[in-house]
């Protein structure tokens, strides 16, 4: 037969006629149909670490091209080097970002922790080498804050601080780079600016949780758990001194209490004191900044605290809910539960650090999130271009109580609010990785217990 057959294609082939075969058709019993390849919009299964580092590599290299730590003349560019008579005209070297700003306090925090996960001391001496220079120049600028505290000038949100934004996020930084020891600078006459900011001047409301007056009278912003609460613990953890580990505590519980909806397992971003009805509006990047603080705090809580039990339990629902929200691309929701607000960077990568070191720290289950956390990592290494910016990330935002608010936000590849976290989210995947073992199994990723 099967000599009959090759005799007839030699004829076929000879006579210039082409017969095709014809091949089994594919059906449920001829073909594994489970184990067809999806069509994934990111990349799915384990990341490797090499692939983690490079990402992380090419952030820092742009980073430290664009934001250079250096004082110039705003008129004629030249650099100032004699500290010792004042230029007015005395700025800066302008870069892509602001070396002071809450968001750089966040980059700062994960130069630190990508150096401890890699080990290459690049990164914390990027975070190092900026701090010192901040605070070495803080003397020079010193009389002409004095002269008006409000003024736009270089070093008015270190000296003179005027909102937690200013303060919470470097003081945070300031104290992980000095508990390091790697760093000669005494930074402690700054760290005591931002926490005497925090705790004797922002203004709060009658039992004592943190608030503004902006946009309404007596609101709180779910973001400014973040500006305060991470820099409150990093005190306690500096000095020893219970009384900033309560005051952490009782900030993130009392916040808690008004803001968040344990059925969704989600934060509203604004409360305001003067409504009789509050609008919930689950904005991403303020969820994240919600979480992060959640897991700053237990990091250096002590395990005797009597708060920890709450943050505990406050986190596991954060996280269900969370968990509820991610869609199918590995990204979150600008308005974590409506679907048709635009995919964000900056929320899924704080998601993806704060999950990531949940898991590491033994504090939620790994089996049931280190899958997700892997997908979320790859959802946000696609939008770091080969160059080292971060793309999909919405600008600053202030308070809105209408949708259209958070639909619309632009998003910018300058927005500085991904880079600190797309550093610490592949840092702390980093970590996972090399703690737990993954394994596809009939196509899904798994993580593999040892039994």
């Amino acid at each position: 037969m099967k000599q009959t057959f090759l005799f007839i294609t030699a004829l076929a082939i000879a006579s210039g006629t082409v017969y095709a075969q014809t091949a089994p058709k594919a059906n449920d019993t001829t073909t594994p149909l489970h184990l067809l390849k999806p069509d994934y919009p990111v990349p799915y299964g384990q990341p490797k670490v090499e692939d983690v580092t490079k990402v992380l590599d090419r952030v820092y290299t742009y980073l430290d091209t664009t934001t250079p730590a250096e004082l110039v003349d705003k008129s004629t560019g030249k650099a100032i080097t004699d500290l010792g008579t004042f230029n007015p005209n005395a700025i800066i070297k302008p870069g892509d970002y602001r070396l002071t700003s809450y968001e750089w306090g966040v980059t700062y925090a994960g130069m630190l922790l990508a150096s401890e996960a890699t080990g290459d001391p690049r990164y914390a001496e990027y975070t190092n080498k900026r701090l010192a220079f901040l605070v070495g120049i803080t003397p020079y600028f010193k009389n002409q804050v004095a002269a008006d505290p409000k003024a736009n000038t270089p070093l008015r949100a270190m000296q003179a601080p005027h909102a937690l934004d200013d303060a919470g996020a470097m003081a945070a930084a300031m104290i992980k780079s000095a508990r390091t020891g790697k760093v000669k600078t005494d930074f402690r006459p700054q760290i005591d600016t931002y926490l005497n900011y925090i705790t004797k001047k922002e203004h709060r409301l009658a039992d004592g949780t943190l608030a503004r007056n902006r946009p309404q009278p007596n609101t709180l912003w779910l973001d400014d758990l973040f500006m305060s609460v991470p820099a409150l613990a990093q005190m306690g953890k500096l000095t020893g001194d219970k009384v900033y580990y309560d005051e952490a505590v009782k900030q993130v519980l009392q916040f808690s209490k008004r803001m968040f909806n344990k059925e969704k397992g989600l934060y509203m971003h604004g409360w305001v004191e003067g409504m009789s009805v509050h609008p919930e509006f689950h904005w991403g990047r303020a969820n994240g900044w919600g979480l992060m603080t959640t897991v700053e705090l237990l990091d250096v809580l002590p395990e005797n605290h009597p708060g920890r039990p709450a943050l505990l339990e406050l986190l596991g629902a954060h996280v269900r809910g969370l968990a509820a929200c991610q869609s199918g691309s590995g990204f979150w929701h600008q308005l974590l539960d409506r679907n048709d607000s635009y995919l964000e960077t900056s929320a899924t990568a704080i998601y993806v650090y704060s999950i990531a070191r949940a898991i590491n720290r033994g504090w939620i289950d790994p089996l049931a999130y280190a899958p997700m956390t892997m997908l979320g990592w790859n959802a946000v290494s696609t939008k770091v271009t080969n160059n080292g910016q971060v793309e999909g990330t919405c600008v600053g935002t202030g308070m809105g109580f209408d949708p259209a608010f958070y639909y619309h936000r632009p998003i910018n590849i300058y927005a500085a609010h991904s880079y600190g976290p797309v550093l610490l989210a592949g840092a702390e995947v980093i970590n996972l990785l090399k703690k737990k073992t993954f394994e596809i199994n009939d196509s899904s990723l798994q993580l593999t217990e040892k039994r």
